[in-house]
């Protein structure tokens, strides 16, 4: 990640998957910039050496500074918290309130039952075909970042487009 030059946004915890990632991207020499709610702090410890660390007031807080700070979502393996937080910004996304990569890191296959859980549902009707497209999966973390560089480079190429066509400016 610190390699291509990105940066992470993440809670801000210097436990587990996240904080060891939060870790590589500071070694790496990466921007960290971690979200944690203050009700969390003593119950999850704080990273210490992040690059910048809010502390909000609530969970809704910490998601919409996640999401307004961030230009990707990657959800790597994890619990009823990463889903609950992927799946939000995965419904945002239904709804149009972004148009940012959605990747799902399937290590292992451990989202494999997951991903037939979405299939199960757009054959029962609850979730449109189109929108299956709003997951993106990737075997690993460099794939992920591979998906983003491609769906990036593509919205470029289409905002120069449609801005050339339209007789404005390319920034």
């Amino acid at each position: 990640m610190a390699s291509t030059g990105w940066g992470l946004v993440y809670g801000g915890t210097s436990i587990g998957l996240m904080g060891a990632t939060a870790d590589a991207a500071l070694s790496g020499g990466a921007e960290v910039v971690g979200v944690l709610p203050q009700a969390l702090q003593d119950r999850e410890i704080a990273h210490g050496g992040l690059t910048k660390l809010h502390l909000v007031g609530s969970m809704h807080e910490r998601k919409a500074l996640m999401a307004s700070l961030s230009d990707a979502f990657i959800a790597l393996p994890g619990g009823y918290g990463t889903l609950d937080e992927f799946f939000e910004i995965v419904t945002w996304a239904q709804l149009r309130i972004h148009s940012k990569p959605c990747v799902l890191i399937n290590t292992d296959g451990y989202y494999d039952f997951l991903l037939r859980f979405i299939d199960h549902a757009v054959q029962e009707e609850f979730v449109r075909p189109a929108n299956l497209r709003l997951v993106q999966v990737a075997r690993d973390s460099a794939e992920a970042l591979q998906l983003i560089k491609q769906q990036r480079d593509k919205a470029s190429l289409s905002h120069n487009f449609a801005t050339q066509n339209a007789g404005g400016l390319k920034p």
